[in-house]
């Protein structure tokens, strides 16, 4: 039957392709899935190039072109799919490159009137929720409901009670599963003892979509729900699509949420090809929203290319079996290779400083690279980046972390502007103490280096910090003061720069509070944006770690007061500014924002550093190298970290509506073992060193999946030279400046 919006449709616009050349791409790791898709969007383009004209770069595209929908399963991945599309099609290619969520987004926010009219909802222009001030609004509004104990949950404290439930959201939003279900999916799978807790859980999630879509803000949950449910379903919707594309192609769908079948079900039945890309081995996200089996449905409609040969060098390719025989029969007599060996050492500290010392020797001897080395393992903490990244720094061996989404908090540029609006804004007096007024006056008393060789200096030393603060700081709960150094009656022994710049500070700190009084301040993203450029200049010195948690801290104060101002309006409330200041420095100190600013993108080419990084970020990131350092491989994490959401199972389609068990349980985690262990020799070429210490940072023995395995290989005992740490730090050092 032929819609009205079908009989309007342009037939000159129609695309020489059709759903019956789409193509299904299977494959190992590193068996050139993504390669062949790239190939085929520039087969599609010159096919569509030699039938209709296509934008070129001496056209400009109009608004009748139609091109192709470009996914891929995170933004760095997308990133590197656009530079080898563009480097393919040489530029000629008119495509829009995203992730599901990102798309989801998107195109909620473009058709946004389609959905407010379908609901009903008469309120402006939507405001997507970051995850942070999610939580932090979910908790107010469900506040009466946890002092009730209603949601309590044993062992649980309110804060990851809160994260769980909001997970739910998300998770039964990605399968297309209404909110109103949730409660019963959860009875099904978890059975009906904690059949009150389970109905608890629903109604505060119907409680929290009904809040937010009162004051128009979107969660990625929402977001997910309205596209599933309304938007996708929507006639006139879908023939915007079909106007809009011609064809779709998506990389690594075994990472993409069961709602992206849908999309992709309903494009081929548009009549667009498609052309998707799977590993069986993939399934990164199972259990964070992904739903492999579900996305693998589409090789029913598609023409199967199975990419069977993996690359030669790959000790997957070659070893990957014998290596999971071990792991997973113990007592097996699989031959393994000389390439895998095992580091091993009865303490933590130890072992971190010799597998240091095993990349040090292989690189001066020129073995290796350091950029062909990376060191893995199922959880990185604080300890092990810091002595690593010392270690090898101080060795002229440079370290880059992947994704290191370290608090905001944890920066001294960072409390240092948390500090100094704590000083401007009234009321805010009990949230620093003199620990913290010191560190601002070092901090914010730094100017450019004038050698090269010094990026920055300090006007203010901490011991000078220490004496303002103990005579030239009043404290007061209501408002503090920087007080005239000349109430030091020995200030002539700071020095003419503390004491300038002391001056300069303090003067500028009295200056923003009269503007503030004067409501010359429009909000405190401003005075931060001030505070940057008088006393950080703008932040063009700084290292590039810096440098990203300024750009967040900005990101976040933005959002935040949009935030703000939007429950402000709708809201119709009159909260004095320093309250909500100090919410922001609460949640901020919580922890939970990271320094990730968008777009984030360095060049790794040439980079000569060695990747550190979780099991998680690697396979993300996608990347292989030569030789690989598998951190604590005696560690249970191998095993248990990385599990499911809370409930996250209990949402797959493929799985029947029945009691969740420990069977179940203990099958994903073999499954997830397995695929991390294949996945990782996938990315490896030459060597892989299994690093084991007897004992785990706490002191308690390791016996993990991996043990039999790191009991097998033969153990490196490389000749360590005493000289080569003997400058190092003690673990007692370490975990000191790593904290």
């Amino acid at each position: 039957m032929t819609s009205k919006f079908d009989a309007s449709f342009d037939s000159s616009k129609r695309s020489p392709l059709s759903a019956k050349d789409s193509r299904w791409i299977q494959g190992k790791t590193r068996s050139g899935k993504s390669a062949r898709l790239v190939e085929t969007l520039s087969e599609w383009h010159q096919t569509i190039a030699q039938s209709v004209p296509m934008p070129t770069a001496r056209r400009v595209p109009t608004q009748g072109d139609r091109g192709f929908l470009v996914f891929a399963a995170n933004g760095e991945n997308r990133i590197e799919l656009v530079d080898r599309i563009e480097a393919q099609t040489q530029g000629r290619s008119l495509f829009d490159s995203t992730t599901p969520l990102g798309f989801f987004q998107s195109e909620l926010l473009l058709f946004w009137p389609l959905v407010a009219e379908q609901l009903q909802l008469n309120v402006q222009f939507p405001l997507r929720l970051r995850p942070e001030t999610e939580q932090m609004l979910a908790t107010r509004l469900w506040q009466p409901r946890l002092d009730r104990g209603e949601l309590a949950i044993d062992g649980v404290r309110d804060y990851y009670v809160v994260r769980r439930i909001l997970d739910l959201l998300q998770i039964a939003a990605s399968t297309n599963v209404p909110v109103n279900e949730i409660a019963l999916v959860l009875t099904e799978g978890y059975g009906d003892q904690r059949l009150e807790l389970w109905n608890h859980m629903g109604d505060a999630l119907q409680e929290w979509q009904r809040w937010c879509l009162q004051q128009g803000l979107l969660t990625y949950g929402l977001i997910s729900d309205l596209y599933g449910r309304v938007l996708l379903r929507h006639e006139q919707y879908r023939y915007q699509l079909r106007r809009r594309y011609q064809a779709v192609l998506a990389d690594d769908v075994d990472d993409y949420p069961a709602i992206a079948h849908d999309l992709f079900d309903v494009l081929l039945n548009l009549g667009l090809a498609g052309c998707f890309t799977y590993n069986s081995r993939g399934a990164l996200r199972q259990g964070l929203g992904a739903d492999p089996e579900e996305l693998a449905q589409l090789a029913h409609r598609c023409q199967v290319e199975l990419r069977t040969s993996a690359p030669e060098d790959s000790l997957g390719a070659t070893w990957g079996s014998s290596l999971w025989q071990r792991v997973s029969v113990p007592l097996s007599n699989a031959e393994l290779p000389d390439a895998i060996q095992s580091i091993q050492t009865v303490s933590r500290a130890a072992l971190l400083r010799q597998t240091a010392e095993v990349i040090q020797t292989a690189v001066q001897q020129g073995q290796v690279e350091p950029k062909d080395i990376a060191i893995l393992g199922p959880g990185l903490d604080a300890i092990a980046r810091y002595t690593l990244r010392e270690i090898l720094s101080r060795r002229g061996i440079a370290v880059t972390v992947l994704n290191d989404q370290q608090p905001l908090s944890s920066s001294p540029t960072i409390r240092a502007l948390m500090t100094l609006m704590a000083l401007v804004y009234p009321g805010l007096g009990r949230l620093i103490d003199r620990d913290a007024i010191s560190e601002m006056l070092v901090v914010l008393s730094q100017r450019p280096g004038l050698e090269l060789s010094q990026s920055v200096q300090f006007a203010i030393d901490p011991v000078r910090a220490g004496l303002l603060t103990d005579y030239c700081f009043r404290p007061d709960p209501t408002q503090p003061m920087l007080l005239p150094v000349t109430v030091y009656d020995r200030w002539d022994r700071l020095g003419y720069q503390a004491t300038e710049s002391y001056k300069s500070l303090s003067e500028w700190v009295q200056e923003q509070q009269q503007q503030q009084q004067q409501r010359l301040i429009s909000n405190p993203v401003v005075l931060l944006d001030r505070a940057i450029q008088q006393f950080l200049f703008g932040g063009s010195h700084l290292p590039y770690d810096q440098l990203a948690a300024l750009r967040e801290l900005m990101e976040t104060a933005q959002h935040f007061w949009d935030v703000d101002a939007r429950l402000r309006q709708t809201q119709r409330t009159d909260t004095p500014v320093s309250d909500t200041v100090e919410a922001f420095i609460h949640l901020l100190q919580g922890g939970t924002i990271t320094a990730d600013p968008y777009p984030v993108r360095r060049n790794r080419a040439n980079t000569q550093a060695v990747t550190l990084a979780t099991l998680y970020q690697y396979r993300a990131n996608r990347s292989s190298h030569r030789w690989q350092f598998w951190l604590d491989a005696g560690s249970t994490l191998w095993l248990s970290g990385g599990t499911p959401l809370f409930g996250a199972p209990l949402f797959w389609r493929h799985r029947p509506n029945q009691l969740w068990s420990a069977t179940e349980e203990f099958q994903i985690n073999g499954d997830r073992l397995q695929r991390n262990l294949l996945d990782l020799m996938g990315r490896t070429t030459e060597r892989i060193f299994l690093c084991h210490s007897d004992l785990a940072t706490t002191g308690q023995e390791q016996n993990g999946p991996l043990m039999g395995l790191v009991n097998t290989v033969s153990s490196l005992d490389p000749k360590l030279d005493p000289s080569l740490h003997a400058d190092d730090e003690s673990p007692a050092e370490a975990l000191g400046k790593a904290t």
